[in-house]
């Protein structure tokens, strides 16, 4: 400690009692109080996740609305219907095959 003191060249004991509130107040405020350093890198590292999630809802709603536009049409709606969840005609034979790469 006394060659920091020498180092800093702190003759007085004022400085010296000065350099050490300040050393200990940015200590404080760096890593122990509510509204830290820390603290703030975290909410900040959580709000870019939620921004990037914010984002990822927003393309899959703008693809959601293009697919509802495109089954406005009842020819598409039925084609989606049997793609995507089987459906078939009255009197109709579905054949199912599936490919297995």
């Amino acid at each position: 400690m006394k060659n920091l003191f020498r180092f800093l060249k702190l003759k007085n004991s004022y400085q010296i009692a000065y350099f050490t509130i300040g050393l200990l107040f940015i200590i404080w405020i760096l890593f122990l109080d509510s509204h830290s350093w820390l603290t703030h890198r975290e909410l900040n590292q959580e709000i870019e996740q939620l921004e990037n999630r914010k984002k990822e809802l927003r393309e899959s709603i703008k693809k959601d609305k293009r697919i509802i536009e495109q089954l406005q049409d009842e020819d598409s709606l039925e084609h989606f219907a049997r793609e995507t969840f089987g459906h078939k005609k009255e009197n109709e034979t579905l054949f199912i095959i599936k490919n297995e790469d």
